[in-house]
């Protein structure tokens, strides 16, 4: 193998291992008093958008405590995964709108 080529190689097999992945953005909707999908898998570091499509407001608010999210009426809000495990949520003010998140590393 030519040695130009040999460490153009090696040069792209260091930038496909250094370069972290792009975090992704999952997105979860809350209409007519549902939260969907219920059950839903991200990564650490990705992003949950809540889109609030009721005229009600909701929150997303982790038993754990790991997030407390308010979105009121026909808007969303944004959180970024900051640990790995399995999140239940529910809206505080509507105690019956209930979902899973499992967060991966």
């Amino acid at each position: 193998m030519m040695p130009g080529r040999l460490l153009a190689m090696t040069a792209i097999m260091l930038a496909s291992i250094l370069v972290p992945a792009r975090a992704a953005t999952v997105q979860i909707s809350m209409e007519n008093l549902e939260i969907s999908p219920a059950e839903v898998s991200a990564k650490v570091g990705d992003s949950v958008e809540w889109v609030n499509k009721d005229v009600l407001a909701h929150t997303a608010t982790a038993r754990n405590g790991d997030f407390d999210v308010n979105l009121p009426a026909k808007k969303s809000a944004t959180f970024v995964l900051k640990k790995a495990g399995m999140v239940e949520y529910y809206c505080r003010y509507h105690p019956n709108m209930k979902a899973t998140l499992r967060v991966e590393p």
